[in-house]
């Protein structure tokens, strides 16, 4: 019997592709930034997948790991 519900990664990228939808609404030089929120958003969808339960804290804890590891999030002590 499969599931009746969506798992956490399906919802990842579901919560990736309405970010890309609302995108068209954004000023023409903020719409790659949507497009990278997305990105992120998917980076870790698996491994999310074991953590979370809510498809978007999974998504927005994929995207601060990533801006983390932008701004050199990864030199610090912790």
């Amino acid at each position: 019997m499969g599931r009746s519900f969506e798992s956490v990664r399906m919802g990842v990228n579901a919560t990736a592709e309405r970010w890309l939808r609302a995108r068209k609404y954004l000023r023409e030089e903020d719409k790659k930034y949507a497009e990278r929120l997305a990105a992120m958003a998917k980076k870790h969808s698996s491994a999310c997948f074991y953590n979370f339960d809510d498809p978007v804290e999974a998504a927005i804890f994929s995207v601060l790991v990533e801006i983390a590891k932008e701004v050199g999030g990864h030199d610090v002590d912790l």
